[in-house]
């Protein structure tokens, strides 16, 4: 064999052994597949969408709620027992990276400068299922505000 078509061989063997490598990396670092459990609990969750927010609302009420008491609540009902404020729910579960996000997972944000302020719920696709002050809603993680403030995600299912 001539050393230009040996070295032809080993550039195409190593690009495509670079190349499945490649593709096996990006099939590792894809988020876990939602489950029945997480759907349901998306499901639950949205049919509080617009439900006004209020501060330190009950976790026994339905008709305000705050982030962590809605977490609380949504869980709670799908049979998960979580604590109630935001920066205890961020001790619990196990620690997922940003891109390791699984539909059900909840995400911490420090919205006041002061550590974690806020929790979500995971809904696929980029969204987070939260109440906010503009009440329960379904909002992008993905704008430079939610990108801003993300601290940690925690599987709780």
């Amino acid at each position: 064999m001539q050393w230009s078509r040996i070295k032809a061989v080993v550039i195409i063997t190593l690009s495509a052994a670079i190349g499945a490598t490649a593709g096996l990396s990006a099939r590792t670092s894809t988020a876990a597949a939602a489950t029945p459990a997480s759907k349901e609990v998306i499901a639950s969750g949205t049919k509080y969408l617009g439900v006004p927010y209020r501060f330190g609302a009950p976790t026994n009420i339905t008709y305000a709620f705050d982030c962590s008491s809605f977490t609380q609540y949504i869980f709670k009902s799908n049979g998960v027992k979580l604590p109630r404020t935001s920066i205890t729910q961020a001790k619990i579960g196990k620690k997922v990276t940003k891109g390791y996000l699984s539909t059900g997972d909840l995400i911490f944000y420090n919205t006041s400068g002061k550590g974690i302020s806020h929790v979500g719920i995971y809904a696929g696709n980029g969204k987070m299922l939260h109440s906010s002050s503009k009440g329960v809603a379904l909002s992008s993680i993905n704008t430079s505000y939610w990108k801003s403030k993300y601290v940690t995600a925690r599987r709780v299912l």
